[in-house]
């Protein structure tokens, strides 16, 4: 119960009381006396009300006062586990520290073991060194040689014993790691070179065109020669006019300028009408025609593959390359064949297909080009895939085809691998006869300037070098060095296509006269 109803009740009583006094000593009418004792009554509900609030007052401190010892009971003993703890916690700590102590002060004993150790090695090493030494120098005084000199004789020695037993070692691991890379090999580039082949494109700088009779040829001339000076600087392209009956030549480098002047040559002669006005319109129709065609090899070349998203203008590079030749073999055809036997190989190794596929189609991208922008077809090739928006490792591919850079990825190895495949495999590329004999002569000198060499003949269209050797000079260890030396050589100074075998033959005649 609250203080102000106490203090209230306490002045009802005492006005009570006082008008009670004052009562007695006056006479009271009935009503006021009736009053008085219903506030008489009122006043002893009051009283029994306030013992009863203030019964209720103090159960409840009672029992404030046995919650309040139980809280603390429990503070008490909670903090006594927590005491407890922390103890064992630190026990535990302190035992570490010492154990970390004892640790530390085993691992300083060890290191103190270990560099005395070393010093005492140090120090033998040294002994053993001068041991070595006194004993070289007194070798030296009882053969009479010094330590390079008896190094040259025991090597001399070895070799004339051991010579045919290093040399049919190497043959034997030569035949045991041949036999094992021969067969996976033989399968792989079977598989692959087998289920392909391309047509080749014979290497040419000339086109003829056939004319329905000589009197054409006064036309594509001209008067003093106007038509055919018009026609040459519209096309770039030479005309040559002889005496061959019904045909001209059209001469040039660029494969794709020489099939836009055929064209418009053909048309011209068709059509009777052959004058400068004439000939740069149809020129240019045959241009913008090529043009065309150029977009569809384009097309044709990455729908065959399952190549998607080139840009036309990106398509059209790619077709031009079918308009370009090396070796007389045709860039696209290459690139496609290339393609092909790349997604094999690809496939078999787990290589990423794909980015074989683009990388073999793309390798010589900047042949397309290279008559126009200076620079090497492989740098103008990486610049158009940048242009365009090819992949990362598509770019590397294309980089790394001819080892310009280092190859990183196993995709750059198979789209090498199917270059050399394509560009090499029998009947792919024809060279002209003069660099056919050129490269043979270079092989024979290259062969015959090594010493033990009597004579070296090339062989299977330049693609094995048979050398026989002297054999007092060459004995059989020597023979296997020659070999290595030669192909070293002739991968270092000469460029050829495919492979080359070096055989070295080592043959001894005895004669006899019977008499």
């Amino acid at each position: 119960m609250s203080p102000f109803l106490l203090i209230a009740i306490g002045c009802a009583v005492g006005l009570l009381a006082g008008y009670a006094l004052f009562a007695s000593k006056k006479r009271i009418p009935k009503s006021l006396q009736e009053e008085i004792r219903k506030q008489e009554g009122f006043l002893e509900k009051l009283n029994i009300q306030i013992a009863e609030g203030q019964g209720k007052i103090k159960a409840a401190e009672i029992e404030a006062r046995a919650s309040a010892k139980e809280i603390l009971s429990e503070a008490k003993l909670q903090a006594n586990e927590l005491t407890a703890k922390l103890f064992n916690q630190e026990a535990r700590l302190e035992e570490k520290e010492r154990s970390l102590d004892e640790k530390t002060q085993e691992l300083e004993t060890q290191r103190n073991k270990v560099t005395q150790m070393q010093e005492e090695m140090r120090e033998m090493k040294q002994e053993l060194s001068e041991a070595r030494q006194k004993h070289r120098e007194a070798l030296q005084k009882v053969a009479g040689l010094s330590a390079e000199e008896a190094k040259e004789e025991i090597w001399k020695e070895l070799k004339e014993e051991f010579s045919p037993h290093f040399a049919k070692q190497i043959d034997l691991l030569k035949t045991t790691m041949e036999e094992e890379a021969e067969d996976r090999a033989r399968d792989l580039m079977t598989q692959a070179m087998q289920r392909y082949a391309s047509e080749v494109a014979s290497e040419s700088t000339a086109t003829i065109v056939e004319l329905p009779s000589d009197d054409v040829k006064g036309k594509i001339i001209g008067k003093e020669g106007r038509n055919i000076n018009a026609f040459e600087q519209a096309t770039g392209i030479d005309v040559i006019i002889d005496d061959t009956p019904g045909a001209i030549v059209l001469s040039g480098f660029d494969l794709a300028r020489r099939y836009v002047a055929k064209l418009a040559m053909e048309k011209l002669i068709q059509d009777g009408r052959i004058q400068p006005a004439r000939i740069e319109e149809v020129v240019k129709k045959m241009k913008e025609h090529v043009g065309k065609m150029m977009l569809e090899f384009g097309k044709r070349a990455t729908d065959e593959l399952g190549i998607t998203g080139y840009s036309q203008d990106f398509l059209k590079i790619i077709g031009r390359l079918r308009f370009r030749t090396s070796y007389g073999q045709n860039i696209l055809k290459h690139s496609v064949e290339m393609a092909h036997l790349g997604r094999m190989i690809a496939e078999e190794i787990g290589a990423d297909v794909m980015t074989v596929v683009e990388g073999c189609l793309l390798h010589d991208v900047g042949k397309a080009l290279d008559h126009e922008v200076a620079g090497t077809h492989v740098d103008i090739g990486v610049q158009i895939c940048k242009r365009f928006k090819i992949r990362p490792e598509v770019i590397h591919c294309v980089a790394a085809h001819h080892e310009n850079i280092p190859i990183e990825t196993p995709e750059a190895f198979v789209v090498a691998a199917a270059d050399a495949i394509s560009g090499a495999r029998p009947g792919a590329r024809r060279e002209s006869i003069e660099d056919y004999f050129r490269r043979l002569k270079e092989l024979e000198d290259l062969a015959r300037s090594f010493e033990g060499v009597e004579r070296a003949f090339a062989v299977s269209a330049g693609r094995e070098i048979r050398v026989y050797v002297n054999t007092e000079a060459i004995d059989d260890l020597k023979q296997r060095t020659l070999a290595k030396d030669i192909a070293k050589g002739i991968e270092e100074k000469l460029t050829y296509p495919g492979v080359i075998k070096v055989n070295v033959i080592r043959e001894k005649r005895v004669e006899e006269m019977a008499k």
